[in-house]
């Protein structure tokens, strides 16, 4: 019901405010077809909406994931540096995708497949530098993911410094994260890969659990540790990766709705990677409603509205654990 709400909120809110009374017309009758607030709320709106909640929904899920594999509540996905990664590809593809030959049909996606392939390639550089004797060790997979991270932060700098102000400008705005400009053939690739991994991974919500009592444990409980570490990695790297590449980059996202909902819930991930999921995807709606409303016309950058909510939630986290 929550979701519902926000999601109706999100539809209604905007330089053009629209009851919820039109809204119910506009999306189950045929009474106002062809009225400008039809066109906004179906061509401008819903899309935007719907990414929303798909990139909400995999930032949190995969939070959920990464907490339970790095048994840390403070781990989020871009410790793993697939975040970076994408930034990195999408930095790349803004300073240097005019000077590539591509066909017609793949330019508008250029920049979105960059960063997914960013994303990824980081990810998988950072697994292998954590594999030991066949078997990932976290704790190496998570110093190789800070040092990629850094690694692809001065890369970004470095882009930054080759750009001109138009280059600049974009990548600017692009680390800063937005769900402006969503338009529906964007949105297959994450709603595929978004059903994909909401469906999978509450089936290793039982192998997160048993994790939590450490990697021996897990292993006489039957758990196959080794199996669900490459699967929840590679989830997060697809996940993130698709998510990052749609919207930009989006922090504190990952971080903050797990905790939100373990304090609710209790840590059970039977329930907190469905919950998550949700309050993920109403977290994001809610941000992209204050990111359009609070200096309109103009519009603020998302990942400047979640960076503010969570990085005093990531400072309490810190202060709570160190006092």
């Amino acid at each position: 019901m929550l979701l519902i709400l926000v999601f109706a909120l999100s539809l209604s809110i905007g330089a053009i405010p629209i009851s919820f009374k039109e809204l119910w017309n506009i999306l189950f009758t045929s009474q106002a077809e062809a009225s400008q607030n039809s066109l906004v709320i179906w061509q401008i709106r819903m899309p935007r909406t719907l990414l929303g909640v798909m990139a909400g929904a995999v930032l949190a899920i995969c939070g959920v994931a990464m907490q339970g594999l790095f048994r840390n509540p403070l781990a989020d996905p871009g410790l793993i540096g697939v975040s970076s990664g994408a930034a990195l590809g999408a930095g790349i593809a803004i300073v240097f995708g005019a000077s590539l030959t591509i066909p017609l049909v793949i330019e508008p996606y250029l920049l979105s497949i960059f960063a997914f392939l960013g994303g990824i390639v980081v990810t998988w550089l950072v697994y292998r530098l954590g594999l030991r004797n066949g078997r990932t060790d976290v704790a190496t997979m998570l110093l190789a993911g800070v040092a990629i991270t850094a690694l692809s932060g001065a890369g970004i700098g470095l882009l930054a410094y080759i750009a001109d102000d138009s280059m600049l400008r974009k990548l600017t705005f692009w680390n800063m994260g937005s769900l402006n400009g969503a338009i529906y053939p964007n949105l297959w690739p994450l709603l595929i890969v978004t059903i994909a991994i909401c469906i999978f991974l509450p089936f290793r919500a039982n192998g997160l659990n048993a994790l939590l009592l450490g990697e021996s444990e897990a292993r006489h409980l039957g758990v196959n540790v080794e199996r669900i570490k490459v699967e929840l990695i590679v989830c997060t790297a697809l996940g993130v990766g698709t998510a990052v590449a749609a919207t930009g980059m989006i922090g504190f996202i990952g971080l903050v709705v797990p905790h939100l909902i373990r304090l609710v819930a209790g840590p059970n991930h039977r329930i907190l990677l469905p919950a998550s999921a949700i309050a993920g995807a109403c977290l994001l709606l809610l941000a992209d409603i204050v990111a359009r409303v609070v200096l309109a016309p103009a519009e603020l950058q998302i990942g400047i509205v979640t960076a503010l909510l969570g990085a005093p939630f990531f400072l309490y986290l810190l202060m709570r654990r160190r006092f």
